[in-house]
């Protein structure tokens, strides 16, 4: 691939389930989510050649890239209708990607792997679906590594880095506040306080106190009760690492996602 204008980075909020094929009113839920997603193609101005997704629904022990040609669906949700358990992105892999993926993490000393025969989970093909209906643009997805260390997924970040000089946009996939089971009014002012972390850290912070703080996230106020687990953070940190010297700013924020839970979505560089 060639040198072009460099991309940005995104870290965003990427909704519940398969929602954007959703028929009933749980579909309005997401009205402001997908505004700002459409909003992120306009910013953009202009196709990437390929899309970088690391979602928080895949991690492996070592970092693994998929290289399938034609990703299958992977339907990893439950309790929707029949209906939902049918629907298809049919957006092409990118073997050549993902091949330049490993080559990157290797002269980074990271290790990893592809798979060929990984399919779209719902933290790609959700957002995508809405950025790119046309499902006109290759898509690889790249997961996250099972011991979660946040100084890991930075560098992982700094190592794809160049991707974006070479038209590859870079999406961390995942939701900055992810307690399933506090999807509700008692979660409003945990995850008020920690999307307030996040803002200051995010959009505030220099470049090298930002990596610091991500590095020490579980510090941040009401981080355990926003983050359990961290699958859905984690994709933060590679977004931040491919764009560590550059600014970040927010673009999606909403206090009353679900019920009352405060989210948001942010661009670097």
């Amino acid at each position: 691939m060639g040198t072009i204008a460099k991309l940005p980075t995104y870290f965003i909020s990427h909704g519940g389930g398969p929602w954007p094929w959703i028929r009933d009113s749980f579909r309005d839920s997401f009205t402001v989510l997908e505004a700002s997603l459409k909003d992120m193609v306009v910013q953009l101005g202009r196709k990437p050649r390929a899309v970088l997704v690391i979602s928080g629904h895949w991690e492996e022990q070592e970092f693994t890239v998929m290289s399938n040609s034609a990703p299958p669906m992977i339907y990893d949700y439950g309790g929707f209708p029949e209906y939902l358990y049918h629907i298809q992105y049919s957006a092409p892999g990118s073997p050549a990607l993902a091949r330049r993926v490993e080559e990157l993490l290797g002269g980074a000393q990271i290790a990893a792997r592809s798979d060929s025969n990984r399919g779209f989970d719902h933290g790609t093909y959700a957002p995508l679906a809405v950025m790119y209906p046309e499902a006109d643009v290759p898509v690889v997805q790249l997961s996250l590594r099972a011991d979660y260390d946040p100084d890991v997924h930075i560098k992982l970040g700094r190592a794809l880095a160049p991707l974006r000089e070479e038209g590859v946009l870079i999406v961390g996939s995942g939701l900055s506040y992810h307690n399933l089971r506090r999807f509700d009014k008692q979660a409003a002012q945990p995850s008020r306080d920690f999307d307030s972390w996040l803002q200051e850290t995010l959009v505030k912070s220099s470049p090298d106190l930002r990596t610091r703080r991500l590095i020490d996230w579980e510090n941040a106020p009401s981080a355990r009760f926003a983050h359990p687990q961290e699958d859905h953070l984690l994709p933060l940190m590679v977004a931040v690492g491919a764009a560590e010297s550059e600014p970040g700013r927010c673009v999606y924020h909403e206090t009353e996602f679900m019920g009352g839970v405060t989210t948001s979505s942010f661009r670097f560089g």
